[in-house]
């Protein structure tokens, strides 16, 4: 026996697990996520330092005589307008990961 139409239920739409009650994220959880992006941040802010450490590097008297190219002022390798976006895309990542750990939400 087939039941009456009103007494099926209507069809679910799949959409249930993208309403924010429908997922409830504990402290914890929220914790790992927010780690997980400050690692992020942090190592993409890694490698940009090491990109422009790399420049300076060679300016270094590692205790030494400074080298007198030195002398003639610092031009970076990759030009100035790439060093200086460098520069700012550190700042950046910085920003971002004191961003995190500062923010409750």
């Amino acid at each position: 026996m087939r039941p009456r139409r009103d007494e099926v239920e209507p069809p679910s739409t799949g959409f249930s697990a993208l309403r924010p009650e429908a997922v409830p994220f504990s402290p914890l959880t929220e914790l790992e996520h927010l780690l997980k992006v400050a690692a992020s941040v942090t190592q993409d802010a890694n490698e940009v330092w090491t990109e422009i450490w790399s420049q300076l590097k060679p300016l270094t008297a590692n205790g030494k005589k400074a080298d007198e190219s030195v002398q003639d002022g610092f031009v970076p390798s990759c030009g100035w307008p790439e060093f200086l976006e460098k520069l700012w895309l550190l700042k950046h990542y910085l920003d971002s990961v004191q961003r995190i750990c500062t923010n409750q939400r």
